[in-house]
């Protein structure tokens, strides 16, 4: 079965169920403040933050868990305590929908992204 085409982020988020889309949301606006002049997109069907037309960050929701990508080694080593109570897989953070969003945690992240992209951290 083919994945349904988003044709934006707000599409993406009005087709995900209630309590995902209450969780997605706050994701969305922790990485708006940390990426403020970002492109907002959708790309391989997930919401996706580019800057300089290089995409820097994803989110997905899922039936259990949100998810960020991608991640990579110094991103890990950066918060190393934070990110251990979190599936980290493939690139991959799982966060589960059971508990709060870390909003902090994910605006830092992104922060971290951002630094990345633009070569302040080398991977």
């Amino acid at each position: 079965m083919a994945k349904p085409a988003y044709p934006s982020v707000d599409a993406y988020l009005a087709a995900q169920p209630d309590a995902a889309r209450a969780a997605l949301m706050m994701v969305r606006q922790a990485i708006w403040r940390a990426m403020p002049d970002a492109e907002e997109s959708i790309s391989y069907q997930i919401p996706t933050y580019k800057l300089d037309g290089r995409a820097v960050l994803y989110f997905a929701g899922w039936k259990n868990h949100f998810s960020l990508y991608p991640v990579s080694a110094p991103l890990l080593a950066a918060f190393p305590g934070e990110l251990s109570r979190y599936v980290v897989s493939k690139g991959t953070i799982r966060f589960p929908l059971a508990e709060p969003v870390p909003a902090d945690l994910i605006e830092r992240v992104a922060r971290f992204r951002v630094d990345e992209a633009r070569g302040a951290r080398i991977t």
